[in-house]
């Protein structure tokens, strides 16, 4: 519900929270749910709370994935490692990018080519393949070490020009001369921004060599659900926020929920809610896609232009 929080000399103020009337949070959604729905007569009569939470939760990491604006940024200077551990609610990444000395952001393209895969010839296990295509052990414990892999370190230590320090010409002298020539290479390979792969194993991002002590800004999709500031691993719900506009959609992703998990939701009332469900998930995108008439024709302007070739 629209409740106001702050007084205007508090929010106008410097230590205000600006912005926050946007957002409700999860647990004021989940009181007014129990308000609404749960009680005698009502629809989820006799439904505990910790179903309520169960599919609170689930409705707001379902609607983050696709529908609400759940994109996280971090700015982090790369060490010389050139490791990046995954944030905290890490789910996927939309893209990866360093700021040059004009906070430029130049995309870093990720890389298939390479892996970390675990080294398995430590010679304190194993002396490594033999003649004869085994393993000679030399303990029974097969110790697995990925962050050591020879792979790893050949593409950590291969070495790439900065682009910043870098004329036009000699990058194009550059891609002239390789495999191929410069019509001939795969794009994905014709820049010079650096690379990186994803260790999912280890939960880890591999960046190269040229990326040592550059600001890497990490743009990636969370659950839309924040972790309690204790020491506990639980889900703090008063922080985790829920855009107004998308209000609705979790309320009915969360009633469909509770009466699905039910044995005896009548099957017409099952099919009602689903329909609204759909109907409402659908607005929220719509609401939250947020798209404006006038620059929407600015760029149909830009687009009617004929470009010669």
């Amino acid at each position: 519900m629209g409740i106001l929080r702050d007084a205007q000399p508090v929010y106008y103020g410097t230590g205000g929270d600006h912005g926050s009337y946007r957002y409700i949070p999860l647990s004021e959604i989940i009181d007014s749910f129990v308000a609404s729905y749960v009680g005698k007569g009502k629809l989820c009569e006799g439904v505990v709370l910790n179903d309520i939470n169960f599919h609170a939760t689930r409705s707001l990491q379902e609607l983050s994935y696709d529908t609400l604006k759940s994109t996280k940024d971090w700015e982090v200077e790369i060490p010389s490692t050139l490791v990046l551990v995954m944030p905290l609610d890490y789910v996927n990444y939309v893209k990866l990018s360093w700021s040059d000395s004009n906070g430029i952001e130049r995309i870093i393209y990720p890389t298939s080519k390479t892996s970390n895969p675990n080294n398995v010839t430590d010679p304190a296990v194993m002396e490594g393949v033999q003649d004869w295509g085994g393993w000679d052990l030399q303990s029974d414990e097969v110790l697995l070490d990925g962050d050591s892999s020879d792979t790893n370190a050949s593409y950590q230590s291969n070495t790439s020009s900065d682009i910043g320090s870098v004329d036009a010409d000699n990058v194009d002298d550059e891609y002239g001369n390789l495999i191929g020539a410069r019509y001939g290479i795969d794009p994905q390979h014709a820049q010079i921004n650096g690379s990186f792969f994803i260790d999912n194993s280890s939960g880890k991002f591999h960046f190269s060599s040229n990326i040592a002590g550059k600001t890497v800004v990490l743009r990636y999709i969370s659950d839309g659900l924040s972790p309690s500031s204790a020491t506990n691993a639980s889900i703090d719900l008063t922080q985790s926020m829920v855009p107004k506009l998308a209000e609705e959609a979790i309320y009915k992703h969360m009633l469909y929920g509770v009466l699905l998990a039910r044995k005896d939701s009548p099957a017409g009332l099952l099919a009602q809610i689903k329909k609204e469900r759909f109907a409402e998930t659908r607005k929220a995108k719509i609401r939250l896609s947020n798209i404006k008439l006038e620059e929407l024709t600015q760029v149909l302007r830009g687009s009617s232009k004929q470009i010669k070739h």
